[in-house]
């Protein structure tokens, strides 16, 4: 499995801003989709958000207009900007990679990355 490690969570008040990256040592983001998916306590794995290899950004409608993803091919890593957070977007955040953004069977996953949105 392609192995990618995400950063940048933590402990965040409602209507605050966080940025999370997924990034890889040992292959090129370059040539995949990356996905970001989470899960909160009690509930199924969502995805949240993905780019394409062209760069090209899927969101689910949860975060729309609130969270942004973008590729930074210099560093092999992909940022999920996400403003305006809720207590509901308090969970464990992944990414993984594929070929493309269906995600069917991902090649790799992180281990995660805690997001809590509380006051």
């Amino acid at each position: 499995q392609l192995q990618l490690v995400e950063s940048g969570g933590g402990l965040v008040q409602p209507g605050g801003s966080l940025r999370l990256s997924c990034s890889a040592s040992r292959f090129n983001l370059d040539y995949y989709a990356i996905g970001w998916f989470r899960q909160a306590p009690g509930k199924e794995r969502e995805r949240v958000s993905c780019v394409t290899r062209d760069g090209i950004g899927e969101y689910a409608d949860s975060v729309k207009g609130r969270f942004t993803i973008s590729r930074h091919n210099a560093f092999n890593m992909v940022d999920l900007q996400m403003n305006s957070l809720k207590p509901e977007d308090t969970a464990v955040y992944f990414c993984a990679v594929d070929s493309d953004c269906r995600m069917v069977n991902a090649l790799g996953w992180g281990k995660g990355t805690l997001v809590t949105v509380s006051s």
